[in-house]
């Protein structure tokens, strides 16, 4: 295989570091490429540091994901469970096919309850359990 032929197999999206910002109530964790172990090693102190501050709702939005495993839904879990434990809401934004598989068989679309697009996932829904 010649150099340039191993273009089509670099995780380019992968490299781009997730984008944090604020919109409206909330802070937004943009994640991008694939979502693995790689990029958990990468990403979770930055989503533990934007976890643990005051914003009342935390959105992780995998719009832009190609990818994701066992490590990427540990990654939300975990995010989840500090958001929660500070009394905030967590939203997640996806509508990516594989991806909603990935969460249906592993049981965690209820507690994940993603939304297909940003502005769905920051109206808030009737509260019936933690966020």
């Amino acid at each position: 295989m010649r150099q340039h032929e191993l273009k089509a197999f670099t995780r380019e999206d992968s490299d781009q570091p997730p984008r944090v910002y604020g919109l409206d109530h909330a802070i937004v964790i943009e994640l991008n490429g694939e979502i693995d172990l790689v990029a958990y090693q990468r990403t979770v102190a930055l989503m533990d540091a934007v976890t643990a501050g005051p914003e009342p709702v935390v959105v992780v939005d995998l719009s832009r994901i190609t990818f994701i495993d066992c490590s990427g839904l540990s990654l939300l879990m975990r995010a989840r469970r500090r958001v929660t434990a500070r009394g905030g809401r967590f939203r997640l934004v996806c509508s990516h096919r594989l991806t909603l598989r990935m969460l249906s068989v592993t049981k965690l679309t209820a507690a994940l309850s993603p939304a297909p697009t940003l502005s769905a996932a920051l109206i808030d829904p009737p509260e019936h359990g933690a966020g």
